[in-house]
């Protein structure tokens, strides 16, 4: 069953069509994702389902209720969060602070506390710096406390917006870990919009190609891995450095 669909969908800057007749699908508790290069208009996606930005065209179905063109604290409050691209923490407010305005929708502060204690097990470091500026954080930091804004809403979905940008390796597989377990353990469904193709394709369940705005190729993530163009242009491999590929995947042990 799916959580969310989005049904011809455009949204533009000005005159500038950013996504064109966009549609598509997450189901419940699964992980999708959608790739494409630097302005194919993956973030301007995102910023629609969320109510950032008005679509001119098309309809969006969120739990079974529409949500389009709807005010963004309403979609929250419906259970729909959005870590965007950047991070965006208030850098003079403390990390706890932060996490509590994830909450300000909430009236049960019994299980908003809850929750705190629960990001601060999935980020250990964020205990650790509660009463620091959340502009005194690293970037990786910074991540974590975007996400665990989100979290702070007790969301049934997360739109995840290029959670790998400026990170290190290293970083980024911890960050991904992390993703893969709040699925896994909270039943929370992510739609995730990646730079690192790699990672993506490697933790999502189903994904979606984006070129100028539009959709050109949808599939299980198993099956795009395997697509040539995906290979060459994504994940940046020829025909011939398919053995490379498959020795990849047999190193990723915690998927």
């Amino acid at each position: 069953m799916s959580i969310l669909k989005l049904l011809n969908v455009e949204s533009a800057y000005g005159p500038i069509r950013a996504i064109r007749g966009v549609s598509l699908a997450v189901e419940k508790g699964r992980i999708g994702t959608v790739l494409g290069a630097n302005g194919a208009g993956k973030s301007t996606i995102l910023k629609t389902i969320s109510g950032i930005i008005d679509p001119r065209k098309g309809s969006i179905e969120f739990a079974g209720e529409d949500i389009t063109a709807r005010d963004p604290a309403d979609i929250v409050r419906r259970g729909l969060s959005h870590v965007p691209e950047g991070r965006e923490v208030f850098p003079l407010l403390s990390v706890r602070d932060n996490l509590l305005m994830g909450a300000y929708t909430r009236t049960d502060r019994d299980a908003a506390a809850r929750d705190m204690e629960m990001v601060y097990g999935y980020f250990p470091i964020l205990r650790e710096r509660s009463h620091q500026e959340a502009g005194l954080l690293s970037g990786g930091q910074q991540q974590m406390l975007s996400i665990s804004r989100a979290l702070m809403a007790a969301p049934q979905m997360i739109l995840l917006d290029e959670p790998s940008l400026g990170l290190s390796p290293r970083l980024t597989r911890e960050i991904f870990e992390i993703v893969v377990r709040i699925n896994r353990e909270r039943g929370t469904t992510l739609l995730v919009v990646e730079q690192n193709a790699h990672m993506a394709l490697n933790v999502a369940d189903y994904g979606y190609v984006l070129e100028n705005g539009r959709i050109v190729m949808e599939d299980t993530c198993e099956r795009l891995r395997e697509k040539d163009d995906i290979k060459e242009f994504y994940l940046g491999m020829k025909e011939a450095g398919a053995r490379g590929e498959r020795r990849w995947k047999r190193k990723k042990t915690w998927r």
